[in-house]
């Protein structure tokens, strides 16, 4: 880990460690250190750029659910430590909502949701990321539909005009991160799978899937077996059946003592014209940011995680609705 504090054994330990120590750790201040001062953080919600930012976010978070914990579930990555690496970190996070802030009146209601973050770090500082949170699993736990929540969230920031504007390509900045992945099996063969799904191949499931698979998808949606996890990628492609797919980095790892992952950031841009995840037709144009973790047994694809912003996507709809 050249370059990097000796504490840290490996990348993983490093992302998981960084982790904790920012958010359950209350070491906030190291953001200053472990984030680049113009780190750019993509996500579904918005683009921020310099750690500033991510500071007084990461503060309101803590306010609002002080007893938030981050449980790391894996980190896959690539590079190396001379010329940066690129984590995937998947989180389960748990809270309870016990203060007002963005998620408004406090409800008192326990909460758990995962995170996927890509993250690019050289020298012991993270400067690149992508992130999606599910927003949507948040909001339905705290009584509220994913477009309510939008709703809200525009009204709050200002309406229309004034709310901070969802992710798409045309606000998008350069960062120093210019990767695609690393060579594997493993994120080869996921995004054929992908690829093949999102080109209404869905005959593939039961064959590169393990018929036990359990799959963890957006808005705390689990789903065993071949017809639940094709009902998942059937009405998330259904929703939006003109839409570009676009594999935006593959990654793969086989480590010892654990199963063969991949890792797949992916985004889907395209016109709400179908019925499906995203409910009745609106003929918005949508852009989906999503990231997807794969675990490979004898049997084919064991485990599947994949996460998309519902509120993001529902607060595009929206503005596009004005």
């Amino acid at each position: 880990m050249k370059g990097f504090n000796p504490k840290w054994r490996d990348f993983p330990d490093y992302i998981i460690g960084v982790t904790k120590e920012i958010w359950e750790d209350r070491g906030i201040h190291t953001l200053k250190h472990y984030y680049a001062p113009d780190i750019i953080v993509r996500s579904p919600a918005s683009v921020v750029r310099g750690n500033e930012g991510v500071i007084a976010a990461t503060m309101s978070t803590l306010a609002e659910l002080p007893d938030r914990q981050l449980f790391g579930e894996d980190v896959i990555w690539t590079g190396t430590p001379e010329q940066g690496m690129l984590s995937s970190h998947r989180l389960l996070c748990t809270a309870t909502h016990s203060h007002f802030g963005a998620y408004g009146e406090p409800t008192g209601k326990q909460i758990k949701y995962r995170i996927l973050a890509d993250c690019h770090a050289i020298n012991d500082q993270i400067n690149d990321e992508w992130l999606v949170r599910d927003q949507g699993a948040i909001a339905l736990q705290l009584g509220k539909t994913p477009m309510e929540y939008a709703r809200e969230l525009i009204e709050k920031e200002g309406g229309v005009e004034l709310c901070v504007k969802p992710f798409t390509p045309a606000l998008d900045i350069e960062g120093p991160y210019q990767g695609s992945g690393n060579e594997s099996e493993w994120g080869e063969a996921y995004q054929d799978t992908l690829n093949r799904i999102m080109h209404a191949e869905f005959s593939v499931i039961p064959d590169v899937y393990d018929r036990a698979c359990i799959g963890e998808y957006a808005s705390n949606q689990t789903a065993l077996s071949y017809g639940e996890i094709d009902q998942f990628w059937m009405s998330l492609r259904s929703s939006l059946p003109d839409a570009e797919f676009k594999t935006e980095h593959v990654m793969g790892n086989d480590d010892a003592m654990m199963s063969p992952r991949a890792a797949i950031r992916w985004s889907l841009h395209g016109t709400h014209s179908g019925y499906g995840l995203l409910g009745k037709p609106t003929q918005q144009s949508v852009y989906i940011m999503g990231i997807s973790h794969a675990e490979f047994g004898p049997w084919g694809i064991r485990r599947e995680y994949t996460l998309i912003d519902e509120v993001a996507v529902s607060k595009q709809i929206l503005l596009g609705q004005g």
